[in-house]
């Protein structure tokens, strides 16, 4: 049907996590690379793409090279599939990564029991859903008893511990990933 071409690569988000993990402001990166801190917002935002000019000096002020920064960079579209391991099931219980790479959403499958001791806090939300089964959720000081269908949203920022309430339970946890910055709603004036 028509010629596949290969979707371009968001190397904004990689400017970005480079960036992060050494510590530096767009001002300290704008000023190591000539260029401005607007643009490079709009390079870290994806709302422009640097020329392959540009992105040399924006890889010479993060000490790295523009083919480690392109290497890092996130497709702008993907689909990728991971499939079910066909395995029987088993007395154990395992996690399951159902989300391959670098994204801004994880996702991960809990069979069986697990950890009920260990407290859970992470720094965006996440979604829990009982695929089979039954869990006990304990957050914010209340327990939550849910069944095969049942979700449970939780904020950023909350402590919580599950446990499975039923052998070969199924749980799956959606979360955003630890490495995005969460917006929070901002008061009203």
């Amino acid at each position: 049907m028509g010629d596949h071409k290969e979707q371009p690569l968001r190397v904004g988000a990689a400017v970005r996590r480079r960036r992060r993990t050494l510590d530096l402001t767009l001002a300290v990166v704008a000023e190591r690379s000539g260029l401005s801190v607007p643009f490079l917002s709009q390079i870290e935002n994806e709302r422009a793409r640097p020329s392959q000019t540009s992105l040399e000096k924006v890889a010479d002020a993060l000490r790295t090279t523009a083919v480690e920064l392109l290497a890092a960079a996130d497709p702008a579209c993907s689909v990728d599939v991971v499939r079910a391991d066909g395995t029987e099931p088993c007395e154990e219980p395992r996690v399951r990564s159902l989300v391959r790479g670098h994204h801004q959403m994880h996702a991960s499958e809990y069979t069986g029991d697990h950890d009920a001791g260990r407290e859970l806090q992470f720094r965006n939300d996440q979604l829990m859903y009982v695929s089979d089964g039954a869990v006990e959720i304990e957050a914010e000081g209340r327990a939550y008893r849910l069944g095969r269908g049942d979700t449970l949203y939780l904020t950023g920022g909350v402590r919580h511990r599950w446990r499975a309430t039923v052998p070969e339970t199924r749980l799956l946890v959606v979360a955003v990933a630890e490495h995005i910055e969460a917006l929070r709603d901002q008061p009203r004036p």
